[in-house]
């Protein structure tokens, strides 16, 4: 399955990598319909264990997919990747 995100919303701690403060994501399955609104862990849990798929759309249509990361720390965050190569698709979207 694959979703497209569409918000996220961000704690408001102060972080080294922004992408850590990603705390849910929002998503739609552009071929059913369902929607829904994901915690961190759940999103990441959907794209490793679930072999998931997730991506932001830019104005173009073109697709960025999501990909785990892990911090120096040992904390998992989720960024885009497009053409090879890792963009901040996610913190351009707007807070759900």
């Amino acid at each position: 399955m694959a979703v497209k995100i569409t918000c996220i919303n961000k704690d408001d701690g102060n972080h080294y990598n922004p992408h850590e403060a990603i705390t849910h994501l929002k998503w739609v399955n552009e071929q059913t319909r369902a929607s829904g609104i994901s915690t961190l862990a759940e999103m990441v849990k959907f794209i490793e264990e679930q072999k998931g798929q997730a991506y932001v759309k830019n104005v173009f249509g073109k697709m960025a997919y999501l990909v785990v990361r892990t911090s120096p720390y040992g904390n998992k965050y989720v960024r885009t990747i497009y053409d090879g190569i890792e963009t901040n698709n996610l913190l351009s979207l707007p807070e759900c």
